[in-house]
């Protein structure tokens, strides 16, 4: 097969999303607050179905187990990564995820490193990420203070950001960010800090996680070095966001096109594909592909190299594998 493979998104209501996933991207989404568009994934709590080509209609995950030359034969058994679209209309509550020891350890699946893309950010808006703590016994003595304000730490953050969340950070989308997330393929989440928000549905306060976050927390904290690389085609413009060794599990690209430019796999099997802004076309093995502002794909092993051309922002990133 040579051919992209087209995904219909996912979407979750959460009690800090919005309405700006419809607004500004063009989904047709439920009703409520929705906050997360899963773009690609073959998680449980949410695979998508292919729309385009041989394997139109079936699953993202029984392709990846059932052809697996299409992803040039992982090791994996698992789809590894996760991309989503997060809109926090308020802020998330804040959090930690495990490494792929604890997370396997405790709750049978991956663990959770991540990085985000800033798509919008309105004017002072900033994260959580990060903490105070020079060691784990002080650590553990301001979560059981409940000393928030000197345990976290802040970050601002403007459109066109890019930020690293190894798994054990402390962190925390705030109000007023829309951001790509490339993370991998889990959906365990500890929370240590929520405001004191209630379950829409129970009106119980939402469950916190304060021992798994003591396991897991990296102590102390050390601002991960981002150091992007720039190539120009033309007036495209290709920068490689993170990669090996910087990221063990995933490579990101950010994709400027605006001349026909040809692309092809760099360091990984397969390639995730999200247009965040912008029209063009596609051209795979002479078959061309409209591409819109939400679009997303995977280009498989079997596609060796490929063009893009038209105005268009894209977010793209590969396994290591």
């Amino acid at each position: 097969m040579v051919e992209p493979l087209f995904l219909k998104p996912v979407f979750h209501e959460k009690i800090w999303g919005g309405r700006h996933l419809a607004t500004d991207f063009g989904y047709q989404i439920p009703a409520g607050t929705i906050g997360e568009c899963w773009a690609i994934s073959g998680h449980p709590h949410g695979s998508n179905i292919i729309t385009n080509g041989q394997y139109e209609g079936q699953l993202l995950p029984k392709v990846y187990q059932q052809h697996p030359e299409l992803f040039g034969n992982p090791h994996s058994s698992v789809f590894p990564l996760l991309t989503k679209i997060l809109e926090a209309n308020a802020s998330l509550s804040i959090q930690v995820h495990p490494d792929d020891a604890y997370a396997e350890e405790h709750e049978h699946e991956l663990g959770k490193t991540e990085c985000w893309y800033v798509i919008h950010a309105e004017p002072g808006a900033y994260l959580t990420y990060g903490h105070t703590a020079k060691t784990r016994a002080e650590l553990i003595k301001m979560i059981d203070n409940h000393q928030w304000s000197k345990l976290f730490s802040k970050k601002p953050v403007k459109t066109g950001d890019f930020v690293y969340v190894p798994s054990g950070t402390i962190h925390a989308l705030n109000k007023g960010i829309i951001v790509l997330e490339t993370q991998q393929s889990s959906d365990t989440t500890y929370r240590i800090y929520d405001y004191d928000r209630r379950d829409k549905k129970a009106g119980q306060l939402r469950q916190l996680h304060l021992q798994q976050a003591k396991d897991v927390t990296t102590v102390p904290f050390t601002e991960p070095q981002i150091n992007p690389r720039i190539v120009h085609h033309g007036s495209s413009i290709i920068t490689t966001l993170i990669s090996q060794p910087d990221s063990p599990f995933f490579t990101v690209y950010k994709w400027e096109i605006r001349n026909q430019t040809s692309l092809a796999h760099e360091h990984g099997p397969y390639t995730l594909v999200s247009i965040i802004d912008g029209n063009g076309i596609l051209t795979v093995d002479d078959q061309q592909y409209s591409l819109h502002k939400g679009d997303h794909f995977i280009i498989p092993a079997t596609v060796k190299s490929w063009t893009m051309d038209g105005e268009l922002l894209a977010i793209a990133s590969e396994p290591t594998d």
